[in-house]
C-alpha cells in the first residue's frame, strides 16, 4: 500500500520529500522488502532528495530483517562516505545484519 501511495504521489505531481521517502522505506522494512527500501534510497538520490540518517536506518532495517548482511555493509559505507552522521539504530542494524547472516565477524570490524 505504501509503495503505490508514493508512485501514485509522482503520478499526481506531488512532490516528494525525504520525510515521504523515509516513510515509505521504512513501510518497505516492515514489510520485509529490502529491494524496494533499496531501490527507493537510490531513487530518492536520483531525484535530488537529499537522504538522511533516518532514510539510511530504514533501508539498513529491511536488509538486517532479510539477512542481507552484504547490503547492510554497503548502505553503511555508502552512508560514511556520504559523511552522514550514524547513530546507536545505524550501529545495531548492521550488527545484527551480521550476525543474522551469519557473519559476526564483519561486526566486528
Amino acid at each position: 500500500l505504501a509503495l503505490e501511495l508514493f508512485r501514485e504521489m509522482a503520478n499526481s505531481r506531488v512532490e516528494r520529500s525525504i520525510f515521504t521517502y523515509s516513510a515509505t522505506v521504512s513501510a518497505c522494512a516492515k514489510g520485509r522488502q529490502w529491494v524496494w527500501a533499496l531501490l527507493l534510497l537510490r531513487d530518492c538520490a536520483d531525484s535530488r532528495v537529499e537522504s538522511d540518517t533516518m532514510t539510511y536506518n530504514a533501508a539498513l532495517s529491511a536488509c538486517e530483517k532479510c539477512e542481507q548482511w552484504v547490503w547492510a555493509l554497503d548502505l553503511f559505507r555508502e552512508m560514511m562516505n556520504s559523511r552522514l552522521e550514524s547513530d546507536t539504530i545505524t550501529c545495531n542494524a548492521v550488527v545484527s545484519a551480521c550476525e543474522t547472516g551469519g557473519e559476526w565477524r564483519w561486526a566486528l570490524q
